[in-house]
């Protein structure tokens, strides 16, 4: 009797064994949410309380914000318009910053080039022998406001000067298609001008830009825009400039010595751009000058310009897939008339020049190009044979072969080769360049 007990109790404990140890298990799991829920209860309270703190504080800057403001435009009014220091913290302009170098290879001294029919200006020369640092950019850029966009270009030359490029303000919120530009900032004329060096197709500016231009036309002025409300892109301008850069010179006509107009249009060819884009232009320059000295100041003149710029632009890519392979079509013609006194003799001289390029990207980051630039001078009067407006039957022409590699939108090296026929002895250039953008990389213009 008493081993049937025995196994009867034995058998009976061990039923009960899972049942004790999971309920030893549950009770561990009851524990630990309940550990669980009150660390979590304090956590919300904690957040809780620095919420308090923070709306507290910030009641209380308000308030401060509120009593600083009513000072500061008491202020103000007592003043009578005096504008109040401003936190240097106020806003975070964009910086951007392009490094521009060269090295180049050519037979005739640079610090010696004359174009024999030509005035020139003096940045109207060929790039530097050897090693060196090209024009290189810091931008710093920024919205003002909800109606103001702002930006300033220093430019660092090869002659280790330092410049402001451009200084200007600009619109953003004005009605029916209206821009006003105000500052020094590039002229909208033809269509290379408005464009930085570093976003050319070529190392160096075209024949006519250098020799017309002094490279391209900036200026202290304003400047307004109208771009029409339709399908097709028609764009009109108008400018005022001070008249202080070449062609123009000495500010003439108190500080309103010169003016321009220009209108651009364009559409897309085919539906959707399916066969490429096109943009045509027309500007004028109208600059007067007191004084413009050329030619390293050895030359003067005195009087009136009247420069004419037609351009054309077609690009086109593989439906419409430009960063496989594109092709682009570009092309300027200038003419120019000046009339006034040149060395104090008599001076009505025209000039024309024209270029045109082709840039052919044939697979992502390579492209290659080739230029053709021809500007030349109408023959002169008896009194200016033999000055430097004779071009005593010279022709200027230059011919330029390139090909390029984009390590990404920011860097890019090319090798360029010129033919250049432009000063009084033919040149052949080598150009190796590198251009590299930090920073902001804003977008570049059609």
């Amino acid at each position: 009797m008493m081993m049937p007990r025995l196994l009867t109790a034995a058998f009976l404990g061990l039923v009960a064994l899972p049942a004790r140890a999971e309920e030893s298990g549950l009770q561990g799991v009851r524990q630990e949410v309940a550990r669980m829920r009150a660390d979590y209860e304090a956590r919300i309270q904690d957040l809780e309380k620095r919420l308090v703190q923070a709306e507290t504080r910030s009641t209380s800057a308000d308030s401060k914000a509120d009593e600083a403001r009513k000072t500061a435009e008491q202020a103000a009014d007592r003043a009578k318009g005096a504008k109040p220091p401003e936190s240097a913290s106020g806003f975070n302009p964009s910086i951007a910053v392009v490094l521009n170098g060269t090295a180049t290879a050519m037979k005739r001294d640079p610090g010696i080039y004359r174009v024999p029919g030509f005035a020139l200006g003096d940045e109207a020369k060929p790039l530097e022998r050897g090693l060196a640092l090209g024009e290189s950019e810091v931008t710093f850029s920024a919205s003002v406001d909800q109606a103001l966009y702002g930006a300033l270009t220093l430019a660092y030359s090869r002659e280790n000067t330092v410049a402001v490029e451009e200084a200007f303000l600009q619109s953003t919120a004005l009605p029916w298609g209206f821009t006003l530009k105000g500052g020094r900032f590039k002229s909208g004329i033809g269509y290379l001008n408005e464009q930085h060096a570093h976003t050319w197709d070529f190392a160096d500016a075209p024949l006519p830009y250098l020799l017309m231009l002094n490279g391209a036309y900036a200026d202290d002025g304003a400047q307004l825009r109208w771009l029409a409300p339709t399908r097709m892109f028609v764009e009109l301008g108008a400018e005022g400039f001070r008249g202080a850069a070449h062609p123009a010179g000495g500010a003439a006509a108190k500080g309103m010595g010169a003016n321009s107009v220009f209108a651009h249009v364009g559409d897309d060819i085919g539906k959707g751009g399916e066969w490429g884009a096109w943009r045509l232009g027309v500007s004028e320059l109208w600059t007067r000058t007191e004084e413009r000295k050329t030619n390293s100041d050895n030359d003067t003149f005195a009087g009136r310009d009247r420069l004419t710029v037609v351009d054309a632009t077609y690009k086109w890519a593989p439906d419409g897939n430009f960063a496989e392979r594109h092709l682009k079509l570009q092309g300027e013609y200038f003419h120019q008339q000046e009339t006034g006194r040149f060395n104090e003799l008599r001076d009505e001289t025209t000039r024309q020049g024209y270029y045109a390029q082709a840039v052919w990207q044939f697979m992502p980051r390579w492209r290659a190009g080739a230029r053709y630039d021809r500007v030349w001078a109408d023959d002169v009067s008896a009194d200016l044979a033999e000055t430097t407006l004779d071009p005593q039957g010279h022709v200027a022409s230059r011919q330029s072969l390139m090909l390029d590699y984009s390590t990404s939108e920011f860097g890019r090296f090319r090798l360029q080769g010129n033919l250049d026929r432009s000063g009084d002895k033919t040149d052949q250039q080598v150009i190796f360049q590198y251009t590299v953008s930090l920073g902001a990389h804003g977008a570049h213009p059609y």
